[in-house]
């Protein structure tokens, strides 16, 4: 019962903040942007770089897993990644797609599963780790106002977890950290030490590859790049004029990182609001004629677009693709609850 519960709320929620948000929006707007001319080039052209910016981070797997000399092919990271973020759409309250990536790999590689499991959770990692420090450079080079005790919360908090997480990877460098006592103590811990456990683990494989992490970072760094430019794009398609590129490589990595918040699949809800918000506090110029809702659901159309993808190479394997979300399904029960 209760996790039907959590399951309705996590999709109730995010519904309930977007309908908040458009129902803010005054008729006048809404039609000027049915009638208003659209730049479909424009357009298209944000949902190619949305896609290569998806395509960046499934080599960027495909990357770690060859670093371990697992026998993997660029096609099979590909059909997974495209599999793994179609799930992140249909998978609310079920499995998502890093869960159903780590036990695929798991079964197809039965002899080395911990460190095929290890590439996934590593990739996750560095992935949220560069877009805390794109998102911290936006606020720290890009004069963000801190107009509102909204923003500035994000603002803070961001850097906080930034500064974290380099006191974390300056800890992992410390010989003997991933093996020592204090490592000992985290693994222990109630609740929240089965998963520090993982993270050591997964971490401890790669860490004398500074070569190929500093490679993954880097590239995760772009993927954030790259989206925050498809959503200048999408913005330009709609509204003709809008925010410099510059202002919205503040403006996205600020949504997403609010949109990072667990309890709301893929950000939904969180990330809309964020940036209705952002559109409105950041530019130099004033909010201007961009409705930050109506781009942020553009986004959502084009991702959902890249998703599609993944329904091809559902329909191709769909009976190992079941297979494989079951088995999930059991793993992801089997976890301790925190």
């Amino acid at each position: 019962m209760k996790k039907t519960v959590i399951t309705l709320l996590k999709i109730l929620l995010p519904l309930a903040i977007i309908v908040w948000l458009l129902a803010s929006i005054a008729p006048g707007d809404l039609q000027g942007l049915r009638d208003r001319p659209k730049d479909w080039g424009t357009l298209g052209l944000a949902f190619v770089v949305a896609t290569l910016a998806v395509s960046i981070t499934f080599v960027r797997w495909y990357v770690l897993v060859r670093t371990l000399q697992i026998p993997f092919r660029l096609r099979d990271a590909f059909r997974l990644g495209f599999l793994g973020f179609l799930l992140n759409f249909v998978g609310v309250g079920s499995v998502g797609g890093d869960l159903f990536k780590a036990v695929f790999i798991a079964r197809e590689q039965s002899s080395r599963r911990a460190e095929a499991v290890a590439t996934v959770v590593v990739d996750r990692m560095i992935g949220l780790y560069a877009l805390l420090l794109v998102t911290s450079a936006a606020i720290l080079f890009g004069s963000v106002s801190k107009s509102t005790a909204a923003l500035t919360a994000i603002c803070n908090a961001t850097l906080f977890a930034t500064a974290v997480g380099a006191v974390g990877i300056m800890l992992v460098l410390v010989p003997g950290f991933t093996r020592g006592s204090l490592s000992e103590f985290l693994t222990g811990l109630p609740k929240v030490g089965p998963t520090i456990g993982r993270l050591i683990e997964s971490v401890r494989m790669f860490r004398n590859r500074y070569d190929v992490m500093a490679v993954i970072l880097l590239m995760s760094m772009g993927v954030h790049a790259l989206l925050a430019f498809s959503i200048f794009l999408i913005a330009r398609g709609l509204f003709g004029q809008t925010p410099t590129l510059g202002e919205h490589l503040i403006i996205v990595p600020l949504s997403n990182v609010a949109g990072a918040i667990p309890f709301m699949p893929g950000g939904l809800g969180t990330f809309e609001f964020a940036m209705e918000k952002l559109y409105e506090y950041v530019p130099t110029a004033g909010p201007g004629e961009v409705i930050g809702v109506l781009v942020a659901l553009s986004y959502r159309i084009v991702t959902i677009a890249i998703a599609a993808i993944g329904v091809v190479f559902y329909w191709t394997s769909r009976r190992e693709v079941q297979a494989v979300i079951s088995a999930a399904e059991l793993a992801k029960d089997d976890q301790p609850q925190s």
